[in-house]
C-alpha cells in the first residue's frame, strides 16, 4: 500500500517506521526542515518538505495512487483541511484525522474524514474499561445512522441476574448482539438465554437510548 502522513512530529514518526517495517510505501509530508532532515537521515528518502495542506503538495507526492491518507499534526483544523483536499480532490479512499479536541469528531465525519483518532477518547475508554462499577462503555459510533455500540456490564447485584432476554423490556431502536461471559465463552442472545453475573452484553442502541438500556440490562 502507498500510504501519505501529514506530520513528522512524535505521532507520524513511529507511525512512519511502524508501516515502513510493515513493508508499505510510505511518505511523510512536512513543514519542518530540521524534522525532514532527522527523518531523512535516519529512515531515508521518505520525507517531503510541504505544507500537507496544499494541493499542489500533494499533487506533487502522487497522492491520487495513495491507499491511505493520514494527517497527524498538532493542529485539528490543518488535518481536517489536508484529508478535504485528499478525498475530494485527489479521492483517496481512506483518509484518517488525529484529533485534539473530540468535540470535533463529529463535524470531521460531515466534511468526509473516513475515520477520526482522538487521544483523549482512547484514554477514557482505557479509564472505563478499567473501573468494575464503570457498567456502559462505547465501543463504537455510527454516525450516519444515529447508532452507537455499546457493552454493558452485568455486576453482581443487578436485579436481571438469573431472568431471560425475553424479560427485559428493550428501549426502541435497541437490540442485544452479544454476550461475553465471565469466563470468556461467548453467546448469542435468544429469547430463552438466561443472563449472569459479570455478563458482558455487546448491544446496538441509539445515542439518546444509551441510558435507558443501561438501566433495563441492570435492573435498575
Amino acid at each position: 500500500m502507498y500510504i501519505i502522513i501529514v506530520g513528522g512530529g512524535r505521532i507520524g514518526y513511529y507511525l512512519l517506521k511502524a508501516l515502513l517495517n510493515e513493508g508499505h510505501e510510505v511518505l511523510v509530508i512536512e513543514r519542518d526542515p530540521r524534522v525532514c532532515k532527522v527523518i531523512t537521515d535516519e529512515l531515508g528518502s521518505v520525507c517531503y518538505r510541504g505544507d500537507g495542506c496544499e494541493a499542489a503538495v500533494l499533487a506533487e507526492v502522487g497522492t491520487g495512487r495513495a491507499d491511505i491518507f493520514v494527517a497527524v499534526t498538532g493542529d485539528d483544523e490543518d488535518n481536517l483541511v489536508a484529508c478535504q483536499v485528499a478525498k475530494h480532490k485527489h479521492n483517496v479512499p481512506l483518509t484518517i484525522a488525529r484529533l485534539r479536541n473530540p468535540q470535533n469528531a463529529l463535524l470531521f465525519k460531515k466534511l468526509g474524514v473516513d475515520v477520526t483518532i482522538s487521544t483523549t477518547n482512547i484514554i477514557l475508554e482505557a479509564i472505563e474499561r478499567a473501573i468494575p462499577t464503570h457498567t456502559l462503555t462505547h465501543l463504537l459510533t455510527i454516525e450516519e445512522k444515529g447508532l452507537v455500540i455499546v457493552e454493558v456490564k452485568i455486576a453482581q447485584d443487578s436485579a436481571t441476574v438469573g431472568k431471560m432476554v425475553k424479560d427485559l423490556t428493550l428501549p426502541a431502536g435497541s437490540s442485544l448482539v452479544l454476550i461475553i461471559s465471565h469466563d470468556g465463552s461467548v453467546r448469542t442472545p435468544a429469547p430463552n438465554t438466561v443472563l449472569r453475573a459479570g455478563d458482558q452484553i455487546i448491544a446496538v442502541t441509539t445515542k439518546d437510548a444509551e441510558e435507558a438500556l443501561r438501566a433495563t440490562i441492570r435492573g435498575l
